[in-house]
């Protein structure tokens, strides 16, 4: 919001500067971070401004739902730091974790466009700073701005096509597959070279975990021990040591 002149008018014109210098400032460092997603990464300097002075930053503590299934979608955001996770809620209670998203990462486009509720809830996995952007003010910027809209239909494509390979995995493979999979895809993300093999660090619990592959913790605990025990991998506390990694992609090909 920019500040009212007459207002400006009755104060020091030193105080007054240094309001406009930090609204700039704000602004400024907002659309940089704009400029930084998929989605917005096509505008110009004039238009992420006009954005970022529509936008508000948001903080969630771990555990804090950013918005509910079914409920009206009023926007989308824009993950700043934090993780937020995506999931859906059977009746019964249980949970499936769609995804999970980082900082530069947009949550609830699709709502944005076809007018519905949010199909699936948003909750912040850790503390989390996020901005906030209004449908409204995302329709009026693909309207004068198409390759927003195109930008969009990317990710939303990409997150289609992840769903689909979600189904694809509940539908047609075990929980030990879907294991070595998920296993697999963290140690090539964020795997570290150890003289025993790749490592790293587990930051979903047991139960988490489970939500991501569709099953439950029992199930995820049983199959690790497995997994140890035939020396594929290794796990100490919450470090996990991947290793065999050849036969993990071999057990992986198995079920192929």
């Amino acid at each position: 919001m920019w500040l009212d002149t007459r207002v400006v008018g009755q104060r020091r014109r030193g105080q007054a500067w240094e309001d406009w210098e930090y609204m700039q400032d704000a602004t400024n460092s907002i659309a940089g971070l704009l400029k930084a997603t998929a989605l917005f990464s096509a505008l110009d300097e004039g238009e992420l401004g006009l954005l970022a002075a529509r936008c508000g930053s948001r903080s969630f503590s771990g555990g804090e739902i950013l918005f509910s299934e079914d409920e009206p979608c009023k926007g989308l955001y824009i993950v700043i730091s934090g993780r937020v996770r995506i999931f859906k809620t059977s009746v019964n209670g249980r949970e499936q974790v769609l995804a999970i998203e980082g900082p530069g990462a947009s949550v609830a486009e699709l709502p944005v466009f076809d007018g519905g509720c949010y199909p699936a809830s948003g909750s912040a996995v850790e503390p989390t700073e996020a901005l906030f952007v209004s449908r409204a003010d995302l329709r009026a910027i693909c309207l004068e701005k198409p390759e927003v809209a195109l930008k969009i239909l990317q990710v939303v494509g990409a997150r289609l096509r992840r769903l689909v390979g979600i189904i694809e995995e509940l539908s047609f493979t075990t929980v030990r597959h879907r294991l070595v999979s998920w296993l697999l895809r963290q140690a090539a993300a964020e795997g570290q070279r150890t003289e025993r093999g790749l490592q790293f660090s587990l930051a979903a619990s047991h139960q988490e975990l489970a939500a991501q592959i569709g099953t439950v913790r029992e199930l995820v605990s049983r199959n690790l021990a497995r997994l140890q025990a035939q020396s594929l991998i290794e796990l100490k506390g919450r470090q996990i040591t991947i290793l065999d990694q050849g036969g993990l992609e071999a057990d992986l090909a198995s079920f192929v």
